[in-house]
């Protein structure tokens, strides 16, 4: 047949070149065409620097903005160098006219604020000074708890605990696959419901209708009839053990959390599956819920907070911040924040889109379980046995205590596995390794002079995580 030579393809006129050299010459042409004078600097446009500087101004500077001015003292003294900026009383028309003129918004946004001041070389970002450091504010005085009442009838660890919403009894699960319920008042035996087969890591009381919610480590979510102590109900679909409860307190939705890294919402009523909330890419320790949006909040020992959207059975907010597994959250009764623990921190957040607020560090250890109750007191038990309590609103510790093991049990269950606040706030469950339940109260006795607030202020560090 016939073949051609590469030489009769080659057409006349045509000097091929190497790709290295045709790049060069590329990138020649392009230089010569856009940069034909590398001399000069870029020509500034007034306006876009002028409103640049004013939103610089607004982030950095809007924290501090509604203080008070400085001294005139110190501003008499820091205005004495003439090429450096002046620090007296504080001049609004000097910074009005870094703010672009065609832009009211912002002009309003500055006006009023004395947390700037001026310069000689009309330079807002050399010039503009915090007036004080923010410190923290003082915490209110909170009466001290003390341990008034020791509960006993389980013969393994006490993992959940829950309180009936006519404050009337409270509930409690163990590892030894039995359910308790306990007069509040007395903290005597009431009933014991039986049929899990392995540990029970979760109870929870409804409060729209008669019934029980409890799940365990084997996989089993049962709906208990009160009115006649019997399982009437059973969920099924996680695929490992089952470690956290959560009830809407609007809808009859139950939301449960587990092993296998997802947080299933149930229908009460038909045990349908409604969404299988998953994201997480480890157990979900955790699961709270509440009538606004975000209605579902879970925390994971992937190290993440999830806030989720459930109209749609999404992820509306992922938290990032902490650095080891998450193992408790709790909701504020009346506040629209929530918290969450990991080992040696707790961290605060403000719904709905989980902004961060402080933390509250100190208790070394694995936190396993938190409550907070109306009046701001905060509880978080740790893993060795500590407990601490804090204010809400400024995380201060006003009181750390150690629980005692009961006789016959070793140093080593000293664990805090679940605390829960009775409905007025004034005592506290808290359910150990030791087998028992212990009920704490406030100090009648104790006022201000007795206990007084050991605080001083500090100047905020400004983390933002």
């Amino acid at each position: 047949m016939f073949q051609r030579n590469e030489s009769d393809t080659k057409e006349p006129g045509i000097v091929k070149h190497s790709i290295n050299t045709l790049m060069f010459r590329s990138l020649k042409r392009t230089h010569d065409l856009f940069v034909a004078s590398q001399s000069l600097s870029i020509p500034t446009h007034e306006q876009s620097s002028r409103l640049r500087k004013a939103c610089k101004i607004n982030s950095e500077y809007s924290a501090v903005k509604h203080m008070s001015a400085p001294n005139e003292t110190a501003a008499r003294v820091s205005s004495k160098t003439e090429s450096g900026p002046v620090l007296g009383p504080y001049n609004q028309s000097d910074i009005e006219a870094n703010i672009p003129s065609d832009d009211p918004g912002n002009r309003d946004a500055y006006r009023g604020s004395t947390a700037l001041v001026s310069a000689r070389d009309n330079n807002p970002l050399k010039s503009a000074l915090a007036l004080k450091a923010i410190t923290t504010e003082k915490p209110i005085w909170h009466a001290p708890w003390k341990l008034y009442r020791v509960v006993s009838g389980h013969l393994g660890w006490v993992r959940c605990i829950d309180v009936d919403p006519s404050n009337d009894w409270f509930v409690t699960g163990s590892t030894d696959r039995t359910i308790k319920i306990w007069d509040l008042a007395t903290s005597t035996l009431r009933l014991s419901l039986t049929g899990h087969i392995s540990t029970i890591r979760a109870v929870k009381v409804s409060h729209r209708h008669t019934y029980l919610f409890s799940a365990g480590e084997d996989k089993q979510i049962k709906c208990w009839d009160l009115e006649q102590n019997k399982t009437i109900r059973h969920y099924h679909g996680h695929l490992s053990a089952v470690y956290g409860l959560a009830l809407h307190p609007r809808l009859d939705v139950l939301i449960s959390c587990g092993r296998d890294s997802t947080a299933r919402v149930w229908d009460i009523r038909t045990k349908a599956s409604i969404f299988t909330l998953s994201g997480h890419t480890n157990t979900v320790a955790c699961v709270e819920s509440q009538a606004p949006n975000p209605q579902v909040v879970t925390g994971s020992h992937d190290s993440t907070v999830r806030l989720w959207d459930l109209t749609a059975g999404k992820t509306r907010a992922i938290l990032t911040n902490h650095k080891k597994s998450i193992r408790a959250l709790a909701l504020h009764p009346e506040e629209f924040t929530f918290t969450s623990s990991s080992a040696d921190v707790i961290k605060q957040w403000r719904f709905p889109d989980g902004n961060f607020m402080q933390n509250l560090t100190g208790q070394i250890g694995i936190i396993n379980c938190m409550a907070v109750n109306p009046d701001g007191v905060l509880v978080s038990g740790g893993d060795n046995g500590s407990l601490f309590f804090w204010d809400w609103r400024t995380g201060y510790n006003f009181q750390k205590a150690q629980t005692i093991v009961q006789p016959g049990s070793l140093d080593s269950e000293a664990g805090l596995f679940c605390m829960a606040f009775d409905k007025s706030g004034t005592r506290l469950l808290v359910g150990e390794a030791d087998k028992t339940i212990k009920v704490y109260k406030q100090d009648e006795s104790a006022d201000e002079e007795s206990h007084p607030v050991v605080w001083k202020s500090e100047i905020l560090k400004g983390k933002k995580y």
